[in-house]
Parts: structure tokens; sequence; C-alpha cells
């Protein structure tokens, strides 16, 4: 029996025979059906329970949510827990995030690290549909604060703005990171 690459139940690798390319794409396509899904879900709750119903799910979704992404970008990546800002700024260009979105990190000093969402998948449909901002902040404090906790709980959260903030045309969200300096 021959096998080809859409053959799920084989017991061979299907990932063996795809070029770098075309793992890159897949993978990009599954984060744009992860994201699809996120939003779908939070839809219907919206239409079925109203807005205020559909952000506690999804406050609580991405507290769930994320220290599981997290821990799973730990074991790939190989880091321990404790790992400070160096794991962090390495586990969150492994978010699946970003694979969609333009994101920035920068340095301000060895215990202080600032994270820009450059552009937002979500953010970026909204507005070509001329909606508002989705009023994401409370869900991105829930969600940053569990991810970074979980890669090491002596990080603390600040976010420096994201919707339904004012709009900054540098990024769409933005997230500042730091240990003390005698934790770090």
């Amino acid at each position: 029996m021959s096998q080809n690459k859409g053959d799920l139940f084989s017991n061979e690798s299907i990932w063996e025979d795809y070029s770098a390319d075309e793992l890159r794409q897949f993978l990009s396509t599954a984060a744009k059906l992860w994201l699809a899904h996120d939003g779908l879900w939070f839809q219907a709750i919206e239409r079925s329970h109203g807005m205020e119903v559909a952000m506690d799910a999804d406050r609580e979704a991405w507290r769930r949510f994320s220290p599981i992404e997290a821990k799973r970008i730990m074991k790939l990546l190989g880091l321990q827990p404790g790992g400070g800002l160096v794991a962090l700024e390495r586990a969150l260009h492994h978010r699946l995030y970003s694979h969609l979105n333009l994101q920035e990190t920068e340095w301000v000093s060895s215990n202080q690290l600032i994270f820009r969402m450059k552009t937002c998948r979500v953010q970026a449909a909204r507005r070509r549909a001329g909606l508002d901002d989705f009023p994401c902040k409370s869900v991105g404090i829930v969600e940053y604060e569990q991810f970074a906790h979980t890669i090491d709980d002596r990080i603390k959260v600040v976010c420096l703005g994201c919707p339904p903030d004012e709009r900054n045309a540098d990024y769409t969200c933005a997230w500042e990171f730091t240990i003390k300096e005698d934790e770090a």
C-alpha cells in the first residue's frame, strides 16, 4: 500500500517528506485555523449570551490555554521553569500568534523586556470591516500574565496599551515584562 502526504493514519511520519517551506506553510495555515476557531466560538457565545458573557468565557479560556501553550513551548525548546525574561522572550517568539502577526521585543535593561504586537490579524480584519477594535485588553492581561508566570512566576506584567485604549501608530498592543534586579 502506498503512502502519500495526506495519509494521517500511516505508521510512518508524514512530515519527513515535506520541505522546510511546506512545513512553514502548514504551520501558518494551522495557526490561522486556530485563530478562526477562537473567533467563531467567541462570536457564537456573543450572539447567544451577549458580549459580557462572551468576554468572561474568553478570559477563562485564555486563563486555561496560556499555561498549556507555555508549557508545551517550554518542552519543545527545552526551557526550564524559572528561566527569566530570556526564556520568556524565546517562548513568545514560538507562540501560535507569531505565525500570524508581526511582533517585536525590545530589551530596555537586563530586567525589563517590552513586547509589541505590531500588527494583529484580528484587529486588522475588524478595521477592514469598518468595525471598532475588539476590546481585548482584559483578555490580554489574563493571557500574558498566565503565559509569563508559567515561564517564570517572578515575572511582572504590565499592559502598556491594548484596545480599547487609544490606538497607537506603532503597535496594536504592548506589554512590559520585568523581574526585580535581585531576582534576575
